[in-house]
C-alpha cells in the first residue's frame, strides 16, 4: 500500500531525514513514533506530497507522490494535531464545505456524511457553530473531514488530544474499524494510545529510521525473573546448566526476597519451572519478563 524508498530532506545545514525507508501493507495501523525534532512531521509532509524529498521516492497505492500527487491526495484523509477548522460555520456546513472541496458525487453525500456524523458521535452538533464547540469535540469534527471520503489511506496525528476518557475509548474503536478499509498512519506522544491502537510502530530518531517493530513482538522478551522465599547454594550455577540460558545474574526483588534476572534464546520459564521442583526450592515468583514500548522508546532515545 505504502513505500517510502530512501527518503532523505534537509533544511539547510540540519538533516531532518537522512535515507529513511519503510512500508506499510494494506490494512496495517501503524504508530509513527519520535521525539521532537526527529523528523516525523516531516516524513508525513512528504507522504502527502506538501514536501519534495532531496532524495528517495514514495509510492502510495501504486502511485507516484511525485508525479501523481493529484491521485495520491485524493486517497489520504489528514487530521493534523491542529486541525484548521473555520468557526464561523457550523457543523454541517463545515463538512459540506469539505464534500465540495473534494469533488465528492453528490448522490453519495448523505450516505457518505452520515457515515462520518454517526462515525465520530457528532449527530447531535450538526447547527453548532463551531466557535462554541469544545477541544473535544472540534477534534471528532477533525476526524470526521478526513474520513468522509472512505480514504484509502488515512494519517492521523494526535488524534485522541483534548478528548475525554470516554471519548478516547470511543475513537479507538473508531480508528480500529477504519482500518477495514484504510491504512493507518497513527503519530502520537501518548504511548499508551499507540500500543492500544497499532500494530506495529515505526521509530524515527534524529532522521534516521531506528526501529520498524511488531507490537506483538515487541512484548515477547526471552528473559525470565525468578524469586525464591531463600537463597539455596548453587541457584546460580544450576540455572547456568540450562539449555538455553545465556545469563543467570542474581538481583533482589522489590520486597527484599533473592532474585534471578535469566536471559535466554527462547521461552525458558518451563524448564526453570522444572529445575526448581526438582531442586525443592521455594518459589515465590517465576514470571516471563515483558518489553513495553514505552522501556523500548526510552532505550532508544537515550542511545541515540
Amino acid at each position: 500500500m505504502i513505500h517510502v524508498q530512501h527518503i532523505s530532506k534537509s533544511y539547510g545545514d540540519i538533516a531532518a531525514l537522512r535515507g529513511v525507508s519503510f512500508h506499510i501493507q494494506p490494512g496495517e495501523i501503524v504508530g509513527l513514533l519520535g521525539p521532537n525534532g526527529a523528523g516525523k512531521s516531516t516524513a508525513i509532509k512528504i507522504i502527502t506530497g506538501f514536501l519534495h524529498p532531496d532524495e528517495g521516492a514514495v509510492e502510495i497505492d501504486g502511485h507516484n507522490v511525485l508525479t501523481q500527487l493529484r491521485a495520491v491526495q485524493a486517497k489520504i484523509g489528514y487530521l493534523s494535531e491542529n486541525t484548521p477548522l473555520y468557526p464561523e460555520l457550523s457543523v454541517q456546513g463545515y463538512l459540506q464545505l469539505a464534500a465540495r472541496l473534494r469533488s465528492l458525487p453528490k448522490a453519495d453525500l448523505p450516505r457518505l456524511l452520515s457515515a462520518a456524523v454517526y462515525g465520530t458521535g457528532l449527530q447531535e452538533y450538526l447547527t453548532r457553530p463551531i466557535a462554541s464547540l469544545s477541544k473535544g469535540l472540534r477534534q471528532r469534527l477533525g476526524l470526521a473531514q478526513a474520513i468522509l471520503h472512505e480514504p484509502r489511506f488515512l494519517i492521523l496525528d494526535e488524534p485522541t488530544v483534548g478528548l475525554d476518557p470516554t471519548q478516547i475509548v470511543e475513537i479507538r474503536a473508531l480508528i480500529k474499524s477504519l482500518a477495514q478499509q484504510s491504512t493507518i498512519l497513527f503519530s502520537s506522544h501518548i504511548l499508551s494510545e499507540v500500543e492500544a491502537i497499532c500494530d506495529r510502530v515505526i521509530i524515527i530518531i534524529n532522521g534516521e529510521l531506528r526501529a520498524d517493530q511488531s507490537l506483538r513482538a515487541l512484548g515477547q522478551s526471552n528473559d525470565a525473573t525468578l524469586v525464591l522465599q531463600s537463597e539455596p547454594e548453587g541457584v546460580a550455577e544450576a540455572l547456568g546448566s540450562l539449555a538455553g540460558i545465556a545469563q543467570a545474574q542474581p538481583a533482589q526483588s522489590a520486597d527484599g526476597y533473592p532474585a534471578w534476572r535469566i536471559s535466554g534464546s527462547s521461552d525458558i520459564t518451563p524448564a526453570i519451572f522444572e529445575l526448581a521442583r526438582q531442586h525443592n526450592w521455594a518459589l515465590r515468583e517465576l514470571r516471563r519478563d515483558t518489553v513495553t514500548l514505552e522501556s523500548f522508546f526510552n532505550q532508544l532515545a537515550t542511545t541515540a
